[in-house]
């Protein structure tokens, strides 16, 4: 009995051992990761010249001054507002499209169905920005210029190709049983894809989710392409921040507490989908 307890116990710590790096490495990346936000958040709590002689300690007193001139004087409620709206109806209209045109590729195998979803996996490999003189044309012919509204196709173009190729390889590897007794019942396609695929394919609406927001609420190159910056009214939220930028000097306390604030909505919706966007990164396509 002694013998089989040094033995358990010689494996439990081999394998204790063997996962030591692999730890040593996550928690090296955590602080990575961890550190600017650090940063970030306490810098919006200090002066001008704090910042400078305090840069990596806590704040000598907490002060809320910058998000109190950021909320008088910056417009930020109007930048927040604009910034919102425009990543909102993106997200929405990227989900929804991306459902429909990856239920019809997952179910209609053919040469034209290859085709088109080869031509939206080649959209994952080009960047927009390479057209950006193109869609300027484009969104002046619409009379989007100078409006957030001109941000959403754009958008939409940007998120789809990433949106069908996750969604439609999701959806192939349901169990097809599922789809044809639905079918066999008299259910239509549309009654299909809402009631009984939607919900299955959550995790992978969430990775899609989360991973469009980001460059979507980051994105400073469109709104300066559409010059949003032509009225305080059509600015977005990180195109407001480069107002705190002066020609010889910047507030970066109040950069900061601008950029923390912006940071509130991606970390509010990846805590609500946190758990169905990381079963959709591990297990993906993968049936349970």
């Amino acid at each position: 009995m002694e013998n089989l307890k040094n033995v358990k116990i010689t494996q439990s710590l081999r394998i204790r051992n063997m996962h030591l790096p692999s730890h040593a490495i996550m928690a090296l990346w955590a602080i990575v990761v961890i550190f600017p936000l650090y940063i970030m958040v306490t810098g919006s709590f200090k002066g001008k010249l704090e910042i400078y002689e305090n840069t990596f300690g806590l704040p000598r007193q907490f002060n809320i001054s910058n998000y109190a001139y950021i909320f008088s004087e910056e417009n930020f409620l109007v930048y927040f507002k604009n910034s919102f709206i425009a990543v909102t109806v993106s997200l929405i209209l990227v989900l929804a499209l991306g459902v429909l045109i990856a239920y019809a590729l997952a179910n209609w195998r053919n040469k034209i169905s290859n085709a088109v979803y080869f031509l939206f996996i080649a959209g994952m490999t080009i960047p927009l920005k390479i057209a950006s003189i193109r869609l300027l044309e484009i969104i002046k012919s619409l009379g989007l210029l100078s409006s957030i509204w001109g941000l959403v196709p754009i958008y939409v173009a940007m998120g789809l190709p990433i949106a069908v190729f996750v969604i439609t390889e999701f959806i192939r590897q349901l169990p097809r049983g599922l789809i044809e007794a639905a079918l066999v019942d008299g259910a239509s396609h549309f009654k299909i894809m809402l009631n009984i695929v939607l919900p299955l394919t959550r995790p992978a609406l969430a990775s899609v989710a989360i991973y469009n927001l980001i460059p979507f609420w980051n994105d400073l190159w469109f709104p300066m392409v559409l010059q949003l910056d032509a009225t305080k009214d059509s600015m977005t939220l990180i195109l407001g921040v480069t107002r705190l930028f002066g020609q010889y000097k910047t507030d970066w306390s109040r950069v900061l507490a601008v950029l923390t604030l912006a940071s509130i909505p991606v970390f509010t919706l990846y805590l609500l989908m946190s758990q169905q966007f990381i079963k959709g990164m591990t297990s993906g396509a993968i049936k349970e």
